[in-house]
């Protein structure tokens, strides 16, 4: 017998060689019905895996990510499956599970593959899901397993065996399928009742843009057709939203060639935008004693040698900048914290002029590959709202818990409500992934987790997660389409401050090193905007939007007061513009709900002669006639319900 403890902490035993639908069916004929996955000690398995020994097991159903993680990697071997009948000859590689969905990278040959191929190949998919084919894992020996590809003459897949060892190389067959995996797979493919192919395209074998491009093919499923009707419609909402569309019709930011790629420049009113959103945090932050510093846009290249980024990250830095100075070379700048180090290094410290936090809106560049880019979201140089705070070890959880708060107004001010907060940890089983002494890693994890219950966060703990110098918070956060990002972080750092050789005079004359928090509530300027502008849909809250108000003259005739009316507004700060242009009240009106101006006021003979203006809310209520100073006061209470004091 075998003893099987769940995650209620219940312990059950079972004959070994049981199976966890053995153990689901223990509990329940219902939950045995919804298992589609599982894991043992930490480690994904089968559903029909013999269990040998005492262990932990999690058993997944579709409403768990890994479960789902699981239904879309198993699909992701019906797709393949299905161009492989369609289109003889191609070679597959590689086809994981992604957040939404799954992809499969597959060099078609002479073969293309387009939008209208993609009812063709649904239907193929699903012709062989409903035959319920049984997934089934086997080991290989590293022999077998490269003859077989090399009689396909697959290179790709024999690249990948190459680089694996005898006794953990394993197939997974169903039908008449077979495929190179890991595992982690549902029961069988009749769980599958809906599939679509989302899009093509390029991406290179490994991600090196030297190698062979290939054409990836995305896809997500579901075990009922209803919820791939509710995630089109969903997907439509979102192309609706999406920043790079709302972007340019706002007027807020654009690309050019001539620039380069992934280097965004900001227009007017995207730069308004921006500086409000600076002002915003830069006012917060003097509250909470933070100093603004400025730093230049490069570095010297051992600087970053000395942090660890240049050896953790140095393939994403652009080539270093040489100098006419023999040996001498500089990097763009790829993280603002090593300069702030020098800054803090710059004089001596006593504990008494401990916590230092220094804080910036930093531009740096790190060279993404171009086929990754993606509007704000993916870009080669961007502005974080960093800081860095340095204090002694005892201050350290009350100064934690001092940007958690800082981190809760930014996002409750712009209105995310829905979010969950994560502690990104070490992998165990990867020490190389990270710099520094194993006990400083204790320490700060456990640092993060204690403030973070005693904030009363609902959090979870993520391994592998960690920056490689230390662990983090991170706020998980669901915007209105139900997506989840990560926005704002916030790390405990013992080891740069080592690297670095920091030091202070501690209350006993001795010298000491200072603990590092490494913060950043926006992340990065134009991500956040760019989230920003798809959960809004361009409705910013009113006291960040950059037009607050248009004024409309029903006539060339009321052109006059709408000026009055335009200067009135501006000494009570509120940001308007007129709309002067020979056209009808109705159409800009039109053109003003497109451009999401939360209020316009009409101005005519009625209003001229009572000093009013006819106020219309975005989206068509009206608030009817009334004064400039009750709609000013309006504004206000409005701003002031949404942007509370810190």
């Amino acid at each position: 017998m075998i003893k099987i403890t769940l995650p209620d902490g219940s312990v059950k035993e079972f004959e070994q060689g049981s199976s966890p639908m053995d153990v689901a069916r223990s509990i329940s004929e219902g939950l045995a019905r919804n298992v589609i996955s599982a894991s043992f000690n930490d480690t994904v398995v089968e559903t029909v895996t013999p269990l040998m020994e005492d262990g932990n097991l999690v058993l997944y159903t579709w409403n768990d990510a890994a479960g789902k993680k699981a239904f879309w990697h198993s699909t992701s071997h019906v797709v393949a499956q299905a161009l492989e009948e369609l289109y003889p000859g191609i070679k597959l590689t590689i086809g994981p599970a992604i957040e939404n969905g799954f992809y499969y990278d597959v060099d078609f040959g002479e073969h293309t593959v387009s939008e209208k191929d993609f009812p063709a190949i649904e239907k193929k998919a699903l012709e062989i899901a409903r035959g319920k084919h049984d997934y089934k894992m086997r080991e290989v020996s590293k022999a077998d397993a490269l003859a077989y590809y090399n009689n396909q003459g697959n290179e790709y897949k024999v690249e990948l065996i190459e680089n694996l060892e005898d006794g953990e190389i394993t197939f997974c067959d169903h039908d008449t399928f077979t495929d190179l995996c890991r595992g982690g797979h549902i029961p069988n493919t009749g769980i599958i009742k809906a599939i679509k192919i989302l899009n093509v395209a390029g991406a290179y074998w490994r991600g090196d843009e030297n190698n062979p491009q290939l054409t990836r093919v995305y896809g997500i499923s579901f075990p009922k057709q209803k919820e791939l009707t509710e995630y089109l419609q969903l997907l439509e909402e979102a192309k609706k939203r999406d920043h790079r569309k709302l972007g340019k019709e706002l007027e807020l930011f654009t690309f050019s060639q001539r620039v380069g790629q992934g280097l965004p420049l900001w227009l007017p009113k995207g730069a308004e935008l921006r500086e409000r959103l600076e002002q915003f945090l830069k006012k917060a932050q003097k509250k909470a004693g933070y100093e603004m510093v400025v730093t230049p846009h490069v570095g010297q290249k051992e600087l970053y040698i000395t942090s660890g980024h240049y050896e953790k990250y140095g393939e994403d830095s652009f080539q270093p900048i040489r100098t006419p100075k023999a040996d001498e070379e500089f990097l763009l700048k790829p993280m603002n914290c090593p300069h702030h180090i020098e800054i803090f290094d710059s004089r001596p410290y006593s504990y008494k002029d401990l916590p230092k936090r220094y804080a910036e809106f930093g531009t740096v560049y790190r060279y993404e590959q171009s086929g990754e880019l993606h509007g704000l979201t993916r870009v080669r140089g961007f502005t974080q709202d960093d800081a860095h705070i340095f204090c002694t070890p005892d201050q350290l959880n009350e100064e934690f818990k001092n940007v958690i708060d800082l981190s809760l107004y930014v996002l409750g001010s712009l209105g995310f409500e829905n979010f969950t907060a994560q502690v990104s940890v070490r992998d165990p089983e990867k020490p190389e992934k990270y710099i520094g002494d194993p006990d400083n890693w204790d320490k700060a994890e456990q640092a993060i987790i204690d403030a973070a219950t005693e904030k009363g966060l609902d959090f979870v703990v993520e391994k592998g997660e960690a920056a490689f110098y230390g662990p983090k918070l991170d706020f998980m956060v669901k915007d209105a389409l139900g997506r989840s990002w990560q926005l704002g972080t916030i790390q405990v750092d013992y080891n740069l401050p080592e690297r670095f050789g920091l030091t202070y005079k501690g209350s006993d004359n001795e010298l000491h090193q200072p603990v590092m928090i490494h913060r950043a509530p926006f992340g990065s300027m134009e991500r956040f905007v760019a989230l920003l502008l798809e959960h809004t849909g361009g409705n910013f809250p009113l006291w960040l939007i950059p037009d607050q108000a248009i004024i409309l003259p029903v006539s060339e005739k009321h052109e006059k007061y709408a000026e009055k009316v335009l200067k009135s507004l501006e000494n009570h700060e509120i940001r308007a513009l007129v709309d002067k242009r020979n056209e009808t009240v109705g159409k800009k009106i039109r053109e003003a709900e497109l451009k999401k101006i939360p209020f316009m006021l009409i101005v005519g003979e009625e209003e001229e002669e009572k000093g009013t203006i006819a106020v219309r809310r975005h989206g068509g209520e009206d608030l009817g006639k009334i004064s400039i100073e009750e709609f000013a006061g309006l504004v206000e209470n409005e701003i002031n319900s949404t942007l509370k004091s810190f």
